[in-house]
């Protein structure tokens, strides 16, 4: 019998390349990213997601590198009063924050009193002036020096600071009512949110049961809006962990003021790393807790139909005190430091529009258009790419690359720092070995820097509104896409991005105005001589330089107003069956 012809090389290759080819499918399979295109969009989804963990991976990298005992050094001396102050800010924060946003949004939702309609849209303005705006202002109105104390001593006569008591603003007190009177609206809209939802019947039963309007809420109302509370409490908490120009004007240390003091005042980039790994621990245990708060608690109706709300008509002194309640968060977060601010900028108008003015102006302009521009492509994809590759792999690259808001800007700025430079020195000492010259920063502070910390810090702000659209999408137009040929890039730029429009555009102004706001990130990571309105404001306010700074302070706040509107106008007609059906 003839012995078999030997098996040609070309052969030999093409089944070495189907024996590999196979042991991948298992792979890809065992890690459940299905086949074809599906596993295409996964594997870029997880390469975009460790992108997005480096700079956390990069501060913890960092922070456990050998120091030299910087630690020693920071933990007996500058954490554990940077620590004490973070826990006074959170604890008198969030405590405020809860009682004033919580009873607002009961009144609003409940009562019907007079003004209460304009009420219910004023108590969401504060979110629309940053922290440290809100800071400037109170500081120049009540510091010895501000018109309140003038007026008192010129009124009563008094020669010095000796002759009489007045709160300090530059104290924790101080900072815990700036923070509280500018934060209250997350607790405010997420509890406004979650009465509104909440089913009457419930309510009705409590009453039915002998249980007061105040009973009910108490028994009933406030746990069924537990984990609303929680998530707003949480947010203010990342508010203020995220904070440095209000903290540093009102001389009150807490961490991300520390970091920024460690890693630029003493070059000591270490050390700002360890405080940094402080800071994120912080934020984790700050997370767990508002899942703990939730408690895994949820509510829905039984029933199809929801009733109107019926409201209680407050008359008289009970509807003037009703009114004059919910209005002092409004007066105390926003209308006392906006009317300074207007003051201000009419008053020193000829000075403050100069050509450094007009440079950060288009500077914030151009800044927050990248940023705006980068988020959105990059939300499409994570949010298109969870839609057609449905296995945990992507959702979890998806979630990965959202907890970019969740990390404060100083943090953000030093991890994604410390990659950006390693790169630069390697291809600079490259440069340097085979063509003898330098090529100096090419990625560290440049715009492209800048732009990345704020891609990673808002892109969750722009996956929200995205994945939200995805959602009210039908899957059968996907199957229909696919029936007549397109691919699934091809469905994505026909069929949903035209249905994506308003939550496309909704997500690229939620984005564009938190860009022009951002401080921490963008004052850390910005080209040289390259200032945004957020830095101008900075700048001058860090030289007592207040009124100059008033006209950027009210740019600032006119473009955070509308989302800020917008935002309530969604919530307030959240309500199914709300005029009755």
């Amino acid at each position: 019998m003839a012995d078999a012809p030997a098996q040609r090389p070309a052969d030999r290759l093409a089944d070495g390349y189907s024996s590999v080819a196979l042991r991948f499918e298992k792979f890809w399979h065992r890690l459940g990213l299905g086949t074809g295109q599906e596993r295409g969009w996964s594997i870029a989804a997880v390469l975009l997601a460790a992108c997005f963990a480096l700079p956390a991976a990069a501060t913890l990298f960092m922070a456990f590198a050998p120091s030299d005992g910087i630690w020693n050094h920071l933990s007996t001396t500058v954490l554990p009063r940077a620590l004490a102050n973070t826990f006074t800010l959170l604890a008198g924060a969030g405590a405020v924050t809860l009682a004033t946003g919580t009873a607002a949004a009961w009144l609003v939702t409940m009562y019907r009193f007079p003004g209460r309609a304009m009420a219910d849209r004023l108590l969401v303005l504060p979110l629309a002036i940053p922290t440290y705006i809100v800071a400037y202002a109170y500081v120049e109105l009540l510091d010895y020096a501000g018109p309140v104390q003038s007026q008192l001593r010129t009124f009563f006569g008094f020669t010095g600071p000796a002759d009489y008591y007045f709160p300090d603003i530059r104290s924790a007190g101080g900072a815990v009512f700036i923070f509280s009177a500018v934060l209250y609206p997350y607790v405010y809209l997420a509890a406004r949110a979650s009465f509104v939802q909440q089913s009457v019947c419930v309510l009705e039963v409590a009453r039915t049961l002998g249980r007061t309007a105040l009973g009910a809420f108490w028994s009933v109302a406030l746990p069924m809006a537990r984990p609303a509370l929680a998530a707003g409490v949480a947010l203010v908490a990342m508010e203020c962990l995220n904070d440095l120009g209000a903290v540093q004007h009102l001389g009150f240390e807490t961490l991300t003021p520390s970091i920024y003091a460690t890693w630029l005042q003493r070059s000591n980039l270490p050390g700002a790393a360890q405080l940094s790994s402080v800071l994120l621990i912080l934020v984790v245990a700050l997370l767990i807790l508002e899942r703990v708060a939730r408690g895994g608690a949820g509510t829905h109706d039984t029933t199809g139909r929801q009733r109107a709300i019926p409201f209680e008509t407050l008359t008289g002194w009970k509807g003037k005190a009703a009114l004059a309640l919910v209005i002092v968060p409004f007066v105390a977060g926003f209308a006392i430091p906006f009317a300074l601010l207007l003051k201000h900028a009419f008053a020193y108008f000829g000075e403050a529009l100069n050509s450094d003015f007009i440079a950060a102006a288009r500077n914030s302009l151009v800044l927050a258009s990248l940023v705006s521009l980068v988020s959105i492509a990059l939300a499409l994809f994570f949010g298109y790419a969870a839609r057609i590759a449905k296995n945990a792999l992507t959702d979890a690259s998806a979630r990965v690359a959202a907890t970019g808001y969740a990390l404060p800007g100083t943090v953000l700025a030093l991890g994604l720092m410390i990659p950006l430079a390693a790169i630069d020195n390697g291809i600079d000492g490259w440069a340097r070995e085979r063509l003898g010259l330098s090529t100096g920063l090419i990625m560290s502070g440049t715009l492209f820097a800048v732009t990345v910390a704020l891609v990673i810090r808002f892109l969750a702000v722009a996956l929200g509104s995205i994945e939200a659209g995805l959602q009210r999408i039908s899957p059968n137009l996907d199957a229909a896409a696919r029936t007549l040929g397109a691919g699934s890039l091809s469905a994505l730029i026909r069929v949903h991005m035209p249905m994506l429009g308003p939550a496309l555009a909704a997500a690229a102004l939620l984005v564009f105005v938190d860009a022009m706001k951002e401080l921490p990130a963008t004052l850390l990571m910005r080209p040289f001589n390259f200032d945004t309105l957020a830095t101008h404001v900075y700048g001058l306010a860090a030289v007592e330089q207040f009124e100059q700074a008033a006209l950027g302070s009210v740019m600032i706040v006119l473009i955070g107003l509308l989302p800020v509107l917008m935002l309530h106008k969604t919530i307030a007609e959240g309500r199914t069956g709300r005029s009755g059906s």
